[in-house]
């Protein structure tokens, strides 16, 4: 982008309040990690869920001078408006000038599965054949493909988009925006098929994009497909790809078993060695090899390419470090794509100071002046306390970065400068380029060096938050539960994350989970939902809303409060009992509350009560008397009090099972973690945690010899028997020693023998091929899955996740 606000508003249709002749470079969205403000506007985008105008003061104070929103607001004033009618259509409006008007040669990549690693790669390949631009992370929705659309500039010769729909009549406004030159059609499978009829329909929809394609290359193992370009785009170029050999371009040999793939390419065979076995991504490898044909690379270029494609790792990980500091581990690849999001997400912590460890930029076909003035700009910006520079070339550029500053050769010369362990209290960013292997640094860095960790996605987490509140009205609340260290994954990491995010409450069982949140930074509401009478005070001095569920609870609450000095409507939440008889008023006990309550200076700021068996199909009557109960009892008691607190009884379940019982807020558990009683629903939640360790050791037992403790397991022939270092002391029971339990090795089962020991236990891998000491080690994530790993521990999946030990690492990813 490169327009004055006077040509944005010509472009749009839009209205222009102050200065014309600003020049907008990028425009940013989410005021929370804007991470640069030259040449920047904001947008305040609005949807059915939500309105980007509440973050325009949050983002003018971020220093943006230049507003881009449906509304004028005149309090803010020395700011450039940009007055719109609607922030989605503006958006698309805009990026479909920039790309009709631009030069570029263009492939659009759709498809249910694969697209984002097909990106990664085409660009690894192509990056120095074209000047190339490409959708950053998984932007391909009705706003992440305007977004990078926008990234186009006079400079690019090639541009790679990703274009994705989640439901019916998305394409047709993303192909009004782009129309690829080159189409690429990957896998269809089940992502989205929710929202479509069949898969006629999808296919319909998808294939839309390339109505304008001149080249449209596809994924012929679908013979739905198949059918379906050929008879809607019969006159175009069609390329199919896949393991039969029924297409165009395929496997001529075994994929199973020879150690060279032959590629029959039309009438051409193109072989290389072999690296990876799995179909999916062989048969990425035969759309990659069929674009790079189309666009001419020679065979042995080719061949070339592909030995030297490095894994997508798009995933930054947050560990907690030595020092009390958090250790930011983005060293998988770097452009300015990816530093861009780095420092995106580095703005979601609120440490108030910070370091970066960045490297050379490597495998940018650009000039390294105009590189690293752009680097450091965007450095600059974030006003690091140390900057830490690893490499030749971007230390011959230090003076532009204002921060202290240190240079280095290489990795190890940092390291052993010590500086690194002498920071204390920060967030440390590490990014750098993989031949620099950074990745030592988080070694040095991080707190626990156990090989066992707990990987807790956040994205998959906000997903899943995110499902659950398409299925309520906007203006419905939401409380997450983050109790009992949110589940076992990190209390205050789980809360930092969903306040980014602007979680309404978040919920706690005890008063000193509340405290630490709150001394750790957390200012959202938080319900502490079993106050002991020796922590009133406390809940008071930390700002923390009590649950109260009896008249002794509330006297001495409200004597505290007295004792406090508070003056006036202090929030407390009331709990109704409704049938759990665990905690709550009953109904006769009504009048008497509102009695007391009104003789008070405190505020309810909530009633609600709780499901026993919304999960349970078997329960429906039972849930629903229960619902009754608190409909009447609730509406008795906002009758009463002359004012109208928030309502809510919904937990996981009940958001999917009772969506008509809403109320006012609902609260989610388990549901945010991605496990659901209900198969459909589950289908559309993404798994949240995975439990890994590795191989120590492959020992072979012999026939007659044991393993273990107590001689539990013996082998009746000769064994490979695997041990690996995670243990009862890490929360796995020794009840599903002995064969009961499995764990997960090359996505094979691998059932364990013998006692589980406090540190250790040992698995059976004699049917595995091909497995080595040093191989990762699944306790639970898909193979097994979490629940699966609960039905061998004979319990549910709370008990699993809050038992695993606090010596388990745990890692935070974004992927």
């Amino acid at each position: 982008m490169n327009y004055t606000v006077n040509q944005i508003a010509e472009i749009t249709n839009a209205k222009v309040i102050g200065e014309g002749e600003l020049l907008i470079k990028n425009i940013a969205f989410d005021s929370r990690i804007i991470y640069s403000t030259k040449n920047a506007a904001f947008i305040a985008i609005n949807t059915p869920k939500n309105s980007g105008e509440k973050f325009i003061e949050s983002a003018i104070d971020r220093g943006i001078n230049v507003i881009i929103s449906e509304h004028h607001y005149a309090q803010f004033e020395n700011v450039t408006w940009i007055i719109i009618e609607n922030s989605v259509e503006f958006l698309q409006k805009l990026a479909q000038y920039h790309f009709k008007n631009s030069s570029i040669k263009s492939i659009g990549i759709t498809g249910s599965n694969g697209k984002t690693i097909l990106k990664e790669w085409l660009y690894q390949c192509l990056w120095n054949e074209f000047p190339t631009v490409k959708s950053p992370k998984s932007f391909n929705s009705q706003i992440g493909l305007p977004l990078s659309l926008l990234q186009i500039s006079n400079a690019h010769e090639l541009g790679i988009f990703e274009v994705g729909i989640s439901k019916p009549d998305e394409m047709i406004n993303l192909e009004n925006i782009f129309q690829p030159q080159i189409g690429l059609l990957t896998h269809i499978g089940t992502a989205h098929l929710a929202n479509f009829k069949s898969e006629e329909e999808l296919i319909d929809e998808k294939i839309q994009l390339f109505k304008d394609s001149e080249v449209i290359i596809y994924n012929g193992d679908n013979t739905l497909v198949d059918k379906k370009l050929n008879d809607l785009y019969s006159s175009k170029k069609l390329i199919s790809y896949g393991l039969s050999d029924s297409n165009q371009v395929y496997f001529k040999n075994s994929i199973s078993k020879d150690e060279k793939f032959t590629i029959q390419y039309f009438n051409e065979e193109i072989s290389f060695p072999v690296h990876q076995r799995d179909e999916a991504t062989l048969t990425n490898v035969l759309a990659l090899i069929t674009i790079l044909k189309e666009l001419g690379i020679e065979n042995q270029n080719i061949i070339e390419k592909i030995n030297a494609l490095k894994s997508v790792e798009m995933r930054l990980e947050a560990i907690e470090g030595i020092k009390n500091n958090i250790v930011i581990n983005d060293s998988f690849n770097l452009d300015l794509d990816s530093l861009k999001t780095a420092l995106q997400f580095l703005n979601e912590y609120k440490k108030p100071k910070k370091s970066l460890v960045l490297t050379d930029i490597v495998g940018v076909n650009s000039n390294s002046q105009e590189l690293y003035e752009e680097v450091s700009e965007l450095v600059n910006e974030q006003k690091f306390d140390s900057v830490f520079l690893i490499g030749d070339e971007i230390s011959r550029f230090s003076d532009l970065f204002k921060s202290k500053t240190h240079t280095f050769i290489n990795t190890q010369e940092l390291i052993d400068s010590k500086y690194l362990t002498e920071i204390e209290n920060q967030i440390i960013l590490l990014k750098g380029a993989r031949k620099f292997e950074i990745e030592k640094i988080k070694d040095v860095l991080e707190l626990r060096k156990h090989d066992t960790v707990l990987e807790i996605n956040l994205n998959a987490l906000l997903h899943n938050i995110n499902y659950h509140k398409s299925l309520l009205k906007p203006a419905t609340k939401m409380m997450a539960m983050v109790k009992a260290n949110s589940y076992g994954l990190g209390s205050y990491e789980i809360s930092e994350f969903l306040q980014h995010h602007h979680i309404d409450y978040l919920g706690v069982a005890f008063v000193d989970e509340g405290v630490e949140l709150r001394k750790k930074g957390i200012t959202v509401p938080i319900v502490v939902m079993n106050p002991e009478q020796h922590s009133y005070e406390t809940v008071i001095q930390y700002n923390l809303e009590p649950e109260i569920y009896s008249f002794r609870v509330l006297e001495l609450f409200y004597e505290a409060l007295q004792k406090s000095g508070y003056d006036k409507n202090y929030p407390i939440h009331i709990k109704l009992e409704t049938g759990m008889h665990r905690l709550g008023f009953k109904d006769f006990e009504l009048d008497d509350l509102i009695e007391i309550l009104n003789k008070t200076t405190l505020k309810v700021q909530s009633v609600f009560s709780h499901l026993s068996s919304s999960d349970m199909p078997t329960e429906k009557e039972f849930t629903l008397h229960q619902l009754e109960t608190f409909e009447k009892n609730s509406s008795y008691l906002i009758k009463k009090l002359g004012y109208t607190p928030i309502r809510h009884i919904l937990n996981s379940s009940g958001i999917t099972n009772y969506t008509h019982h809403q109320y006012d807020m609902v609260r989610i558990g388990i549901g945010m973690l991605g496990e659901s009683p209900n198969n459909e629903i589950q289908k559309q939640l993404h798994s949240v945690v995975s439990f890994k360790t590795v191989i120590s050791q492959i020992s072979l037992v012999e026939n007659g010899e044991s393993v273990g403790y107590s001689r539990r397991f013996k082998a009746n022939h000769p064994t490979k028997i695997a041990t690996i270092p995670v243990g009862y002391a890490d929360g796995i029971p020794r009840l599903i020693g002995n064969q009961i339990g499995s764990v997960g090795v090359n996505k094979t089962l691998a059932p364990i023998v013998g006692s589980i020991c406090m540190d250790m236990m040992m698995i059976n891998v004699d049917h595995i091929p091909n497995v080595k000491e040093g191989d990762k080690v699944t306790v639970f994530n898909a193979k097994p899955s979490l629940k699966e790993f609960a039905d061998y521990c004979k319990t549910i999946t709370y008990e699993v996740l809050t038992s695993i030990s606090p010596r388990v690492k745990r890692i935070y990813i974004k992927d």
